[in-house]
């Protein structure tokens, strides 16, 4: 390189890294402005966690396109090395690494041959499963070819400028490069001037299309290049099972209305959408024609801040504090448009959770919807009309029928069942549920489940009357107000009883009374039934006499499966039941299992966009001929029938809890 171009690069190289930092500061700024959360705990786990999914993909490999990724990601990282030795000898031109103990320079040049070969193969195969196998999940952006193409050219000219030096004799590293050494055949026929001149369109073709991605990543949907990893770092530890509880302040706002209003963790999750498409894919209410995307939930919270956070940072003193809740917005978060969420988007969502589940980088959508719900109902009272009734009921009689509580315990009118009292303890106490007490099919799971805890010779009763809503509905539906009065009012009837232990037959009692009722001092063990029924089992309480109940499927229920990983108990106990037949297994299971449409208090709500999800779900579970469609779930229950009545198939298939099942195989 001669003065000219050597002045020429540094001025460049100094500019792009100017411009990326700053672009990185403006970043940082904005995820500043949300909400302060503290995600620094466990450190040693997080780090274990980052090296894990970040570095080594855990979830990116879990699908099969997942290897490219991989192969990308890692040919990226092995790059870095020699990619800032090309830039530092850019400026210093007889800088390198050759300093380096032998072996390791030797294997450091190989392994950038070999892997800049496989980063090549592997963006030309992602580039053409965008333009010509596109799955329907991945839009084709433009941005995606932007960046697939400079990595590209990257390689090419990598290539291309070894070749070249490799033929003018001038690589002493040609022995540790069979890749170039290969290619440098190709210039063999060419003139030394030519040969050197190409040798320098190379360079600077490498130069510049490294200058430009350096300076185009904080820009682009790339992003998430550098901002996944520290997602990973701070995800939440486990599944995200519940949201935060609110606090009640005069001039305190409720809910989300700003993008500022979420945290900055939330906001972290925007930079590090990597927009695959997987959350799509797996969403229920997106896969049967509902407005919700998921993907474009987080990419509209990006755009949102992007728009909306300069102005809040222009004048202020301290650009890395957190925005005030009248900070001004030009686009708003909730309406129509590409900046903003829409209504009817939050409104669809079951939080299923099937989108946090796939996502590689742990974005947490559901808690974002839950936030804006909780604006819509709280302070603009803007909800689906269907569910004005329910909030009333649930407040005023504490179910979301509005049945009498009086009318609570009438399902054990003639059952010898204690009631908890002041002085009548138990050891677990029955959490019957609004399901359980009041609908007429639910109620059959209810004594099944009691006449299993008799044949067992449990301690156990229920309180009647006393019993109210766990309020799942309601904080999921963002009616968090409500919520928060009953969960109190629970907590203190559970500690004033003296209640350690309590077993419920629906997986959103238990989630809630497990996960949700922490925050509320909520001390104690939790099961669902399946939990202690299959421990009974263990113990030898329990004796089945394992009669064939015809060909059974098993449904996941997302908030027992995939929110509390229940999965293995039901299986079990439907095998025992049928004399050791494990039950058949629909396509989509466990983690991955497909949502009924109940749940997010959909229970209460029309669903007259689409395809029910519930008939989709049915549909799947019919494809397997079963006599019998097990579930574990009263909303399950209720879908399950709903979807084999619309299928003309409900005087040949029954739904049934496993509690019924195994009650019918007690011996």
């Amino acid at each position: 390189m001669n003065g000219a171009e050597v002045g020429m690069f540094a001025v460049l190289l100094l500019l792009a890294v100017s411009l990326f930092f700053r672009d990185l500061y403006r970043l940082f700024a904005l995820m500043c402005l949300g909400r302060w959360e503290n995600r620094f705990d466990r450190l040693w786990t997080r780090l274990r966690g980052m090296f894990w999914y970040a570095f080594a993909q855990r979830r990116v490999l879990s699908e099969k396109f997942g290897i490219n990724h991989f192969l990308i990601f890692w040919g990226f990282m092995a790059l870095l090395v020699v990619n800032a030795e090309f830039l530092i000898a850019g400026v210093f031109p007889r800088f390198s690494f050759s300093f380096l103990p032998p072996g390791l320079y030797h294997a450091l040049v190989l392994a950038a041959d070999c892997m800049s070969l496989i980063v090549l193969v592997a963006v030309i195969v992602a580039a053409l499963r965008r333009a010509v196998f596109r799955p329907a999940h991945i839009d084709p952006t433009f941005d995606a070819f932007i960046i697939l193409s400079l990595i590209g050219c990257l390689m090419v000219a990598y290539f291309g400028l070894n070749a070249c030096q490799i033929q003018l004799g001038r690589s002493e590293m040609a022995g540790w490069m069979p890749v170039s050494r290969l290619l440098a055949g190709l210039a063999a026929g060419y003139s030394t001037e030519a040969v050197y001149l190409a040798s320098r369109v190379f360079w600077w073709i490498h130069a510049l299309a490294l200058l430009f991605f350096l300076v185009y990543l904080p820009r682009g949907k790339h992003l998430h290049i550098i901002t996944a990893i520290p997602n990973c770092f701070f995800r939440s530890l486990s599944f995200v099972t519940t949201v935060p509880r609110m606090v009640f302040q005069k001039g305190r706002r409720f809910g989300v209305s700003k993008v500022f209003q979420f945290t900055w963790k939330d906001l972290l999750d925007f930079y590090s959408c990597t927009e695959c498409g997987r959350c799509k894919a797996a969403c229920p209410a997106h896969l049967t024609g509902k407005a919700l995307d998921p993907k474009q939930v987080i990419h509209a919270g990006k755009l949102n801040l992007l728009a909306n956070g300069p102005g809040v940072l222009v004048g202020r003193e301290d650009s890395l504090g957190s925005a005030s809740d009248d900070a001004p917005t030009a686009w708003p978060l909730i309406g129509n448009g590409e900046l903003s969420v829409s209504p009817d988007a939050v409104w669809a969502c079951t939080s299923c959770g099937a989108c946090m589940n796939a996502c590689p980088v742990f974005i947490e959508h559901v808690p974002k919807l839950i936030g804006m719900r909780r604006h819509l109902v709280m302070e603009k009272a803007e909800f689906p009309p269907e569910l004005i009734n329910l909030f009333e009921n649930t407040e005023q009689r504490f179910n979301p029928w509005g049945i009498a509580p009086g009318e609570r315990a009438k399902w054990a009118q003639d059952q010898e069942i204690k009631i908890v009292a002041d002085d009548v303890k138990v050891d677990y106490l029955f959490f019957v549920g609004c399901s359980g007490a009041f609908d007429s099919r639910n109620r059959q799971t209810s004594l099944a489940l009691a006449r299993i805890f008799t044949k067992a010779g449990l301690s156990w009763g229920i309180l009647g009357t006393r019993e109210k809503c766990c309020g799942d509905p309601l904080r999921r539906l963002g009616n968090e107000y409500v919520f928060d009065q009953l969960a109190r009012e629970n907590v203190q009837l559970f500690q004033r009883h003296g209640i350690r232990h309590i077993v419920t037959f629906c997986p959103h009692c238990y989630s809630t009374l497990k996960n949700d009722y922490a925050q509320f001092g909520g001390d104690f063990e939790v099961l669902h039934h399946t939990q202690l029924v299959a421990d009974l089992l263990r113990q030898g309480r329990l004796r089945l006499a394992g009669i064939p109940d015809g060909k059974i499927v098993f449904h996941d229920s997302c908030y027992l499966g995939r929110y509390n990983g229940v999965f293995r108990e039901p299986r079990e106990l439907l095998a025992a039941a049928t004399g050791g037949t494990p039950p058949l297994e629909m396509p989509r299971r466990c983690e991955q299992s497909f949502c009924c449409g109940a749940g997010g208090g959909r229970m209460w709500m029309d669903e007259d966009v689409g395809t029910p999800m519930y008939r989709e779900r049915t549909r799947e579970a019919l494809t397997l001929s079963p006599s019998t469609i097990a579930v574990a779930c009263p909303y399950c229950m209720t879908m399950f029938e709903d979807g084999l009545r619309d299928e003309g198939a409900a005087n040949t298939v029954k739904v049934k809890d496993v509690a019924e099942i195994v009650a019918d195989a007690l011996r």
